[in-house]
């Protein structure tokens, strides 16, 4: 786990079954998803991000009918992606990120309500939802909007970090080709952990971190 390695591969690798290994894996990710740090300070990116709803392994009560693996999913499809919520503290590895429901105002100042402190800056894209994030958190704001200031922002106000997570994040992603959307927040906590040490996390900070969590803003 500690190199990100896939459930066959690790299977092989500590001579476990496919199933074995599958469970023993979550049991360390369960601990994983939920630790993000607090107390984001200065200046803190955030942004957006989807997936494609995955009912993968799921063999019984599909509310749809079963795609191909890989194949590309209906932009016109309600219900077909789920959002992420990405914040990051710009110049550090320290991230954070939630599985939504919605991109509701309410729902975003929700998730990041535990983790962003008081002096903080919100940096965003044009999305006017930030906006109500920031006041219900009674921190400022800043944003850019892509039409007028193009993608790489306007000065200070930019993602371009949260969004440079993303893309490790699915990049890395695309090993496991397709993760069950029920166990999408276990594997944002496995990454987080493993963007922090910079892909560079020893199995002994592996074992750590997932069984400390009080050490998680260390």
């Amino acid at each position: 786990m500690s190199q990100g390695m896939t459930i066959r591969a690790t299977a092989k690798a500590v001579g476990l079954s496919v199933d074995r290994a599958f469970r023993w894996r979550h049991r360390f990710l369960g601990f994983l998803s939920e630790q993000r740090p607090t107390g984001l300070t200065g200046v803190v990116e955030a942004d957006e991000t989807v997936f494609r709803r995955s009912f993968k392994g799921q063999r019984k009560s599909l509310p749809r009918a079963a795609k191909k693996r890989g194949g590309p999913a209906p932009k016109s499809q309600e219900g077909e992606r789920v959002s992420v919520l990405v914040a990051m503290q710009r110049g550090t590895r320290r991230a954070t990120d939630h599985v939504l429901d919605d991109l509701s105002a309410r729902t975003m100042t929700a998730a990041l309500r535990p983790e962003i402190a008081p002096d903080a800056v919100l940096s965003t894209d044009g999305n006017p939802s930030y906006r109500v994030v920031a006041a219900n958190l009674g921190i400022d704001a800043g944003c850019f909007v892509a039409g007028y200031d193009g993608p790489g922002g306007d000065g200070v106000w930019h993602v371009q970090n949260v969004n440079a997570y993303d893309s490790r994040l699915k990049g890395w992603m695309g090993r496991f080709h397709g993760v069950a959307t029920k166990y999408l927040g276990n594997y944002l906590g496995w990454r987080r952990l493993l963007d922090r040490f910079q892909d560079s996390v020893t199995s002994q900070q592996f074992l750590f971190h997932a069984l400390q969590p009080e050490y998680v803003n260390s």
